[in-house]
């Protein structure tokens, strides 16, 4: 039987980097993704160019299993097999999904762990490197 949880998931075309800026309340260029404002600064999520150094997270994102804000556990569903596993998330929640990010150097891995959950994982986006 067919989880109601299960998830068609895409890996975004996008790598991406995560930062903190611990004095800032907007970031001083629009070239962020999401944006967290918290009393110990902002937290930036950003597109940055394939071969740039640093961090680096590959994105997967729900938004192929649209569902209401009201259904519970849709993340539960992602982020705990990643975390049975080991594997780092950060997330950004949207109105019609999750995106997920692992950091590139575990994104095979997290891909084979969400499908042994029952998730389907569109790797059409990932490099040939990361596969």
């Amino acid at each position: 039987m067919k989880s109601p949880t299960a998830q068609r998931l895409g890996v975004v075309p996008s790598v991406f980097a995560v930062e903190h800026l611990s004095h800032a309340t907007f970031p001083e260029d629009d070239e962020w993704i999401a944006l967290v404002r918290a009393p110990e600064g902002l937290t930036v999520v950003r597109e940055i160019w394939p071969t740039a150094s640093g961090d680096r997270w590959i994105g997967l994102y729900g938004g192929a299993s649209p569902h209401s804000l009201d259904v519970p556990g849709m993340l539960a569903a992602i982020v705990g097999p990643l975390a049975e596993a080991a594997i780092p998330v950060f997330v950004a929640s949207t109105f019609h999904g999750d995106l997920v990010l692992v950091p590139e150097p575990k994104v095979k891995e997290a891909v084979a762990v969400l499908e042994d959950a029952g998730h389907r994982v569109d790797t059409t986006y990932l490099r040939s490197a990361d596969i």
